[in-house]
């Protein structure tokens, strides 16, 4: 999915960037249309794939309107991963593990990408392939690149798929997928599957709608380019003593596992990586909810989904389908409702701070803006947004 979801939640990019981006976006559909195939032709495509492959395209109300209801990311960390890590995924990728032992292996040895990786992606993007979504992938990006929310994300993707059309591996009727323009059972865009497609099972094609081989590896180069750290950890869940000083913790700060260990952080379950090996001390649900050390792979996951609460939830569960416990939940302060967060977000945009859209939703700028405010107030600087603090700005 994306560089899968990247779509999902880029709630914050900007709605017009620049000139450029201006003018291939917006206005009639038909001009809108002319611009397209007049950029594809000066792209070197010929005239006649051209007409054929843009010949039934056209807006589809329903891609907007999932673009603008993605509420599932609102949720706490939490709440959301109880709801998308269930008993029967977990036993499902139990399955899929020993059912593609020998493609997981080559996953690992030519990317050391670990295998419980990537099967959490293929759970929570399509249920292993079982749910791939039915959207009309052609008009998905065209509609997408005529609003003009993310044109700079999706125009590309056009040109990617024509491009793939051209060599047989797209149709501009038939080809389907999730409503942002993602293809298969782990969800790539069109530009990732034109250069960073793999034929893994050895067949002489790139197929990822229905070949779980060429999905897991097609995946896992995408994540190796994207500079995965091979065969390297990616979070594990620690216990923090409650003397710790809160505003160290937050992914835009570091230190060495070492000196985390120094500060009175210890593994929950096991040991800790390397002692030399540099992390972030993760707070999802703030100091009194469950503690994580997010490692440098951990933030490559945020090039194939842009959500906080989407890529916290996807490193646990590949920690999960690797032998880790479930989480220790904690005691954390209730989450903001909706009204509350995005009165929040209004309250810290007015001292200055960049949150982005007010959408209601606690991302990373919104997180960074409570930690600098809890500190001026002198609070438990943890980046976690309680009602008192709304009432404290």
């Amino acid at each position: 999915m994306k560089r899968l979801k990247l779509v999902i939640a880029a709630t914050a990019m900007s709605v017009l960037a620049g000139t450029a981006t201006a003018k291939s976006c917006g206005g009639s559909f038909s001009s809108f249309m002319a611009g397209v195939k007049k950029e594809a032709a000066a792209k070197g495509h010929a005239k006649g794939d051209i007409n054929k492959f843009f010949r039934s395209a056209a807006i589809d109300k329903k891609v907007l309107k999932a673009d603008r209801s993605q509420g599932v990311f609102r949720l706490d960390f939490s709440t959301f991963a109880k709801r998308v890590i269930s008993k029967n995924r977990m036993d499902h990728g139990k399955k899929n593990r020993r059912k593609y032992d020998s493609t997981f292996k080559k996953v690992q040895r030519t990317y050391g990408v670990d295998p419980a990786v990537i099967l959490a992606f293929w759970a929570l993007e399509t249920d292993y392939g079982a749910f791939q979504g039915n959207f009309n992938t052609l008009n998905a990006l065209i509609t997408l690149s005529h609003d003009c929310r993310r044109p700079d994300l999706f125009r590309p993707q056009i040109f990617a798929a024509l491009s793939l059309y051209e060599r047989g591996d797209f149709s501009p009727t038939k080809t389907t997928g999730a409503w942002a323009g993602e293809i298969g059972m782990v969800q790539m865009l069109p530009e990732d599957i034109l250069h960073r497609g793999v034929d893994g099972d050895g067949d002489g094609k790139v197929r990822l709608k229905t070949s779980a081989p060429d999905a897991l590896m097609t995946g896992a180069r995408l994540l190796s380019d994207l500079g995965w750290q091979k065969n390297q950890p990616w979070l594990v869940e620690v216990k923090v003593p409650k003397s710790l000083d809160w505003k160290k913790s937050g992914l835009d700060k570091s230190m060495s596992i070492g000196k985390w260990a120094s500060a009175g952080v210890k593994a929950r379950h096991g040991s800790l990586p390397s002692s030399g090996l540099q992390a972030s001390l993760l707070l999802p649900q703030g100091r009194k909810g469950p503690a994580f050390l997010a490692l440098p792979n951990f933030k490559v996951y945020f090039e194939w989904n842009k959500s906080f609460v989407y890529v916290t939830t996807a490193a646990y569960f590949a920690t999960r389908l690797a032998g880790a416990p479930v989480f220790t939940k904690g005691k954390p302060d209730p989450s903001l409702s909706d009204s509350q967060m995005k009165n929040l977000q209004k309250k810290l945009k007015r001292r200055g701070h960049d949150v982005g859209k007010i959408d209601g939703i606690l991302g990373a700028k919104t997180r960074a803006a409570v930690q600098k405010e809890q500190i001026r107030l002198k609070l438990p600087a943890d980046a976690w947004p309680t009602a008192a603090l709304v009432k404290k700005l």
